[in-house]
């Protein structure tokens, strides 16, 4: 069974009244929510020790989802250091929405990765433009989102491997949603959905992205993260 460990800097749900409402026990629990059938799931957050990414943690972890925003740079270089370790050795990386920003995905982008946006609430579609990709399967042609927040280009990011989604936005703007990485032998997968007080994660094709992208980012065969006796 793939083990999954969600981080999630856990502070707009217990700050912002509107997050609170619709994610009262954090993001990080209805992920593992999503997740927990059909994988070994834990979850850790910016507070706890080591940011609950102790050296054990990530040593067992074989997908590690990221969401964060407002505290990037609380986030400890050292465990950054970890968690870049983890993944150039085989780990998988799912960074989702504001996590574009983070320590994590700079470093292991080498760009500023910034981009437009504007909150506004009005209406997303993601395109899907990768359809032969695994973590497009079992989708349509696309995924409509009622009430979003808008990412917009240029987004600086260096060009995907495979761009499995491409968003339009009720304003006329359109953003690359779903890019593909590879650093060493991690896979990387960065999703846009996901903001804090929008019932994203509930969407049941979005939740069945995040189940394709684990799937997709697990360990390869013949990656140092395979090896033992770990099943």
């Amino acid at each position: 069974m793939v083990a999954v460990t969600i981080w999630n800097e856990f502070r707009h749900e217990r700050e912002d009244e509107d997050a609170a409402a619709v994610y009262p026990d954090g993001i990080h629990e209805v992920l593992a929510g999503v997740l927990e059938d059909d994988h070994e799931v834990r979850t850790a957050t910016l507070d706890e020790p080591e940011h609950g990414l102790t050296e054990d943690v990530l040593e067992s972890t074989d997908v590690l989802f990221w969401w964060g925003h407002i505290a990037h740079d609380e986030v400890d270089d050292e465990i950054v250091d970890r968690v870049q370790e983890r993944v150039l050795e085989g780990m998988g990386l799912i960074v989702l929405h504001s996590g574009h920003f983070s320590k994590v995905f700079k470093r292991l982008m080498g760009t500023t990765c910034n981009l437009q946006w504007r909150e506004d609430g009005g209406r997303e579609r993601l395109w899907v433009v990768d359809p032969g990709h695994p973590i497009a399967d079992g989708l349509g042609e696309s995924i409509e989102l009622p009430t979003t927040e808008m990412y917009g280009e240029p987004f600086d990011v260096p060009e995907p491997d495979r761009l499995v989604f491409t968003s339009w936005f009720e304003g006329g703007e359109v953003f690359r949603s779903g890019c593909c990485y590879r650093r060493g032998n991690g896979r990387i997968f960065y999703f846009r959905p996901g903001h804090e007080t929008y019932p994203i994660y509930e969407n049941e094709e979005i939740q069945r992205v995040l189940r394709n992208a684990v799937d997709w980012a697990s360990p390869t065969a013949g990656s140092p993260r395979t090896f033992g006796e770990r099943e």
